[in-house]
């Protein structure tokens, strides 16, 4: 066997590089990789190579939802053997700090990444990955390897839909209804969110949502969301409002639509200085938290979409091999109105989950 990976030899540019065939160490175990998805983070080291100030090292491996199947267990594992499928989930925190010891991980300041710039940590856009047995998560028989690759966003939306209180009752606007907005609206759903509202410019998303889990849609091109989402709500605004699209413009926006005692969750980690009116969040006493990737949600996740509380099998791929994958990032950025997720390759197989309309074929 030959293990290659994709780095990203300068901006715009992979090349496929043999490395050595990894071996398990005795708490890790090694997986074979077979779906890779491209995310927005990968999509801005590919075209700029940085994220803002965080700048792509030399020969930099991207991906970081993945999933796969083990052919090595190290000698200390034994939660998983041979043959299992496994979802990876990327960060893996020092298990020291305070953060950690707290369970909240995901804010732990020596966390290693995937595809992160600080500090430099490769990803799995590869064949083989040895990676800690603690952070491979076994699929059930009923939850596919590519269902297991978007466990990572589905995540981020879970974590999302947690911090703003998702429950039984409660009303929601999604600003935004890229990959993490659909994977938010999900988590909504499921999470027994009464009425939920999504808004965005363009119609093929918010066609989709409407098919699976929004009760309402807003074209912000050609409808005053402000107006719409008074009229949802009988004047009274969304008990929660969820800003996904990363834009500054969209998040000073948000409360404009929170109703009182509400809550304001920043997903979409929009960067710059972002003006708020401070007054009118007080007046009606809003909270409003923010979200760094997600914490103890993969078998959260995995268990909802095994019973079919959330259902991923609706995302259409369109698949790329593993030596495509130039190819298949040039697809997600010439295409990125039609994206929903951007599934890369590995093995032979990659996929773009696009967010179409099921009626029409994929391309």
């Amino acid at each position: 066997m030959k293990n290659y990976a994709m780095k990203m030899c300068s901006v715009k540019r992979l090349e496929r590089t043999e490395l050595e065939m990894p071996v398990a160490a005795a708490d890790q175990v090694v997986v074979k990789i077979e779906y890779c998805g491209i995310c927005g983070s990968d999509m801005h080291f590919f075209q700029n190579g940085a994220i803002g100030t965080r700048k792509a090292p030399p020969d930099f491996i991207l991906g970081h939802e993945s999933a796969g199947t083990v052919i090595e267990v190290g000698k200390d594992v034994t939660t998983l053997k041979v043959g299992d499928r496994v979802a990876l989930e990327p960060g893996v925190p020092c298990g020291k700090c305070q953060y950690c010891k707290s369970g909240k991980y995901n804010l732990c300041p020596d966390v290693h990444f995937l595809a992160a710039a600080k500090p430099p940590t490769n990803g799995a856009l590869r064949n083989y990955f040895a990676y800690p047995a603690e952070w491979c998560f076994k699929l059930p028989d009923n939850v596919s390897t590519m269902e297991g690759t978007m466990l990572e966003p589905l995540s981020v939306g879970m974590h999302a839909a947690g911090r703003g209180g998702a429950e039984l009752g409660k009303t929601a606007l999604i600003i935004g209804v890229g990959t993490i907005g659909y994977m938010t609206m999900l988590a909504c759903k499921a999470m027994g969110v009464s009425k939920i509202i999504v808004s965005d410019a363009l119609e093929n998303r918010l066609a989709l949502a409407l098919q699976h889990g929004a009760d309402y849609a807003i074209n912000v091109k050609n409808e005053d969301a402000v107006e719409k989402v008074m009229e949802y709500t009988d004047g009274e605004g969304c008990d929660i409002v969820f800003e996904t699209a990363g834009s500054p413009v969209t998040l000073a926006s948000t409360w404009k639509y929170v109703k009182t005692a509400g809550v304001i969750v920043n997903v979409g980690n929009a960067s710059g200085e972002i003006p708020f009116v401070f007054g009118e969040l007080a007046r009606k006493e809003v909270d409003i938290r923010s979200v760094w990737r997600y914490r103890n949600i993969y078998p959260i996740a995995i268990e909802a979409v095994r019973t079919g509380k959330i259902d991923l099998k609706h995302i259409e791929p369109a698949m790329f091999p593993f030596e495509k994958s130039q190819e298949a990032f040039e697809y997600a950025f010439e295409h990125r109105s039609e994206v929903l997720k951007r599934k890369a390759p590995q093995l032979g197989r990659s996929s773009h989950e696009k967010r179409r309309r099921q009626t029409h074929p994929a391309p």
